[in-house]
């Protein structure tokens, strides 16, 4: 039988404070750095879940040392200095495109030869964009199937570096697998581009994570251009943010739920996550935002207020238009999600996944080149008999539409478990915002 989820309506405020798993994109980068420097990490607050539960086991699978430590959200990495211990490996990545795309970068490093693969749905998200620049680099990388995609052998021998130009790419996680390995090229490393960056906090979050290692990169204001110096890095003790984005999930339910207030533990202005920006998309939309150095707190309207829609370019924030978009549904008037074309080569195409789930809820869903627009229906969601959120195996997906069953009576959510790609818990810690409400 088909796993369903869903939960009865809250009929009152919901007050909470909420600490997130750690973030996927900052242990997927702690762990590969770690695992480059000179000398042994301690990373704290560690994601377990299966994206980096993948990234994990293809380091050790390359041959580097990674054990528990002395608290459950604790790995201790041995680095290795740049060098990858195993000369032949096969690493399955399952269908986390973050792991893919640096460890593609990262075996290049390397004296031998790796095959790197991924499920079916790994096989149709794209990689030349990565896979050119580091040709120029002096990789030699073959592709095992169709061109352009996965899987890829990595036939390494070290790069020697240099100067590449890129053209505006589709996802950022390209640079930052560049960036990471810069340090352990032989003349350096610098990037070029001739476009915007898609997605630019997150390639922020690098420079950041790279900084706290010990590799200081040269950077123009804009981040037009990127220069590193050979170096490495230096293993250190390093703490782990919460997960923004799946903080979102939490943030949007204050939002809609008339009267509520959370707070999620470990964020704030401090934060080196972009999506952490978030908040100030649902203070423009009515909501209150009290943000300090290490939290943040938002207070949804007034009962008997609504949120209103707003027009709003996500291209530096993606993985929050399906939060947005359900958010959206709630609200007075039209949201526009503009530059977010990225979307279609994700876990799934999420514009036209958004596009057949919202309109499920009523709501009516344009596509516009990048954009999506969103007009909710003016009685407010429902929904109709018998239907189903699907997911595509798409965790946000699940979560985003998830907040919607807190409002709307009959949201069930198909596949619920493709949670576990980044936040097994969720489900339990949505129920858990409930428990406290009265009427």
């Amino acid at each position: 039988m088909r796993e369903t989820w869903t939960i009865k309506p809250v009929t009152g405020p919901l007050t909470a404070t909420v600490r997130p798993p750690g973030s996927k994109s900052l242990t997927n980068r702690a762990m590969l750095l770690a695992a480059l420097a000179q000398g042994r990490s301690r990373l704290g607050g560690v994601l377990e879940a299966d994206d980096a539960r993948f990234m994990r086991q293809a380091l050790m699978s390359l041959g580097f040392a990674i054990t528990a430590g002395d608290v459950p959200d604790e790995r201790v990495v041995e680095g290795q200095a740049g060098g990858i211990p195993a000369s032949k490996a096969t690493l399955h990545v399952g269908n986390a495109g973050t792991a893919y795309r640096f460890l593609t970068a990262a075996c290049c490093l390397g004296q031998g030869e790796y095959e790197l693969d991924g499920v079916p749905r790994m096989r149709e998200r794209p990689i030349a964009q990565l896979v050119q620049p580091l040709r120029q680099l002096g990789a030699r990388i073959e592709y095992l199937g169709q061109d352009g995609y996965p899987p890829l052998r990595v036939l390494a021998s070290g790069l020697r570096g240099g100067e590449v130009t890129l053209t505006t790419t589709l996802s950022s996680q390209y640079i930052s697998a560049l960036l990471h390995i810069g340090p352990y090229c032989g003349n350096g490393l610098t990037l070029r581009f001739d476009g915007p960056i898609t997605s630019e906090p997150y390639v922020r979050m690098t420079l950041a994570t790279m900084a706290a290692f010990g590799v200081e990169v040269e950077a123009e204001p804009g981040l037009r251009r990127i220069a590193i110096q050979p170096g490495q890095y230096v293993g250190r003790d390093y703490a782990i943010e919460p997960d923004a984005s799946a903080a979102s999930y939490f943030l949007a339910a204050a939002a809609i739920v008339p009267g509520s207030k959370i707070t999620i533990e470990g964020l704030g202005f401090r934060s080196v996550q972009g999506d952490a920006g978030f908040a100030e998309v649902l203070q423009r939309m009515g909501a209150a935002v009290v943000c300090e150095s290490d939290r943040i707190t938002v207070i949804g309207p007034r009962p008997g207020e609504r949120l209103r829609g707003i027009d709003v370019n996500l291209n530096a924030m993606p993985d929050m238009a399906q939060t947005l978009a359900v958010v959206a549904l709630y609200a007075h008037g039209r949201t526009t999600i503009r530059d977010v074309g990225n979307l279609r080569v994700k876990e799934t195409d999420r514009l036209a996944a958004l596009q057949n789930e919202l309109t499920k809820l009523g709501a009516k869903v344009v596509i516009e080149g990048d954009d999506l627009v969103i007009d909710p229906p003016a009685a407010g969601p429902s929904v109709g008999e018998g239907a189903i959120i699907e997911t595509y195996d798409d965790h946000r997906m699940a979560m985003s539409f998830a907040v919607a069953s807190l409002v709307t009576p009959g949201v069930v959510i198909a596949d619920p478990r493709c949670v576990d790609k980044t936040y097994p818990r969720f489900f339990d810690d949505l129920a858990k915002l409930t428990k406290d409400v009265s009427a």
